[in-house]
């Protein structure tokens, strides 16, 4: 990079600061698509928006002439804190009013979290840290950057199970750690933890007085066994945990921007703070879209129905290829493509070949200390399309690579 050129604010690899889209767009431009494209890169569901939305919306339209309160309307809190109770083994139902935090979306939640977790857990044993799991969601890292902290990338790998080793962290690290970035399900791979793993999460951000951010987004899309939830091992007072859920997968609704933190009421209460100062708010129609969405899991049901019916198509067409395994929650395939040279040589491929356009699991994951990169053998593949399009993709894939 030359004095001339700016540099930019973050980075998802060390050699390469763009976005993993922008990334794999570069790494496909003047290459011809060998057949009409598919997009299987984005995670945007594609399923129907629930029908009570556009009514709601409209019942409420004059709300879009004030500014909403930061913290989020009474009724959307104690809506969300509802299905909280509802969906979870807790202890007791979170405090709408204090331990519930309205966002526009999880992803600038995330993001902002580690801004005010930095001044929220004070001074560190050295060098400031927030752990991330690797591969990553690219808030994660960004929010770090941010923060001025560390980021330190944890291997989630087929041999550790896709979760981060918990038994591998050092005392010196998790010393200096001010949070913990944890998706459960995973994103790509579509691991979920357990509650004795939530557990020893917990206590190790209460031995040692980091956050755990805990990504929940992905919770309700599962094809066997509900995940659990960490708020159901975090304790009365759900002390140093915070939990972020959207209704952008669970509702098909990612453009709706609407979301919440929910978890530790201290620091919601620092969060809330700085968020009044450089957050958006959530518009007060797209609140009651959420309250009626979070009281109605009819379309939830069914959305997972058609998740799950890809995934069988998934195994009929793929079978043991590429190391397929069935995800145990969320939409994407973790595919191992390292006998077609790796994640950027099959996707390539895959786009010249057939049209099929997925992310190289390189551009999601940062290399270790050891110079290997968690993602390099990898494509992830997002089943977001309607079932006839996910079917042709499938046999495209593998008419492809085999």
């Amino acid at each position: 990079m030359t004095s001339a050129e700016p540099k930019p604010f973050f980075a998802t690899s060390p050699a390469d600061p763009r976005s993993p889209f922008v990334r794999t767009a570069e790494l496909l431009a003047g290459i011809a698509p060998g057949r009409t494209p598919i997009n299987l890169s984005v995670g945007e569901p594609q399923h129907p928006v629930p029908d009570f939305v556009g009514p709601i919306l409209a019942a409420h339209v004059a709300s879009f002439g004030r500014y909403p309160l930061g913290k989020g309307t009474d009724r959307f809190r104690a809506a969300a804190a509802g299905w909280l109770a509802q969906r979870y083994a807790l202890s007791r139902m979170p405090d709408p009013s204090s331990e519930i935090l309205a966002l526009c979306g999880s992803r600038e939640g995330l993001f902002l979290a580690a801004l005010a977790a930095r001044r929220f857990v004070g001074p560190r044993a050295g060098t400031p840290a927030i752990l991330t799991p690797n591969p990553f969601y690219a808030a994660y890292p960004a929010g770090a950057e941010a923060a001025q902290c560390e980021a330190v990338y944890l291997p989630a790998t087929k041999e550790t199970g896709f979760l981060p080793d918990l038994d591998a962290l050092d005392a010196d690290l998790l010393a200096r750690t001010v949070a913990i970035y944890f998706g459960s399900p995973s994103n790509p791979q579509g691991a979920v933890a357990d509650l004795a793993y939530l557990s020893q999460l917990i206590a190790l951000a209460q031995r040692h007085g980091f956050l755990v951010f805990a990504d929940e987004c992905y919770s309700e899309i599962y094809t066997r066994e509900p995940p659990p939830g960490i708020l159901q091992v975090a304790g009365p007072d759900f002390a140093q945990v915070v939990v972020f859920q959207s209704l952008s997968k669970r509702s098909n609704l990612p453009g709706l921007r609407v979301g919440f933190a929910a978890g530790d009421r201290r620091f919601l209460a620092a969060f809330l703070d700085l968020r009044n100062v450089v957050a958006p708010q959530v518009p007060v129609p797209a609140q009651e879209v959420a309250v009626a969405a979070y009281a109605d899991e009819t379309h939830v049901a069914e959305n997972r129905r058609l998740y799950a019916r890809k995934f069988d198509l998934a195994e009929d067409i793929i079978g043991a290829r590429f190391g397929y395994r069935r995800p145990a929650g969320g939409f994407y395939l973790w595919l191992d493509v390292s006998g077609a040279g790796g994640s950027e040589a099959a996707t390539v491929k895959l786009w010249r070949e057939a049209g099929l356009r997925v992310l190289p699991g390189r551009y999601i994951a940062r290399d270790q200390v050891d110079g290997t990169n968690p993602g390099a053998n990898y494509v992830r593949v997002a089943l977001v399309h309607d079932e006839a399009t996910t079917t042709e993709a499938l046999h495209r894939l593998v008419g492809a690579l085999g």
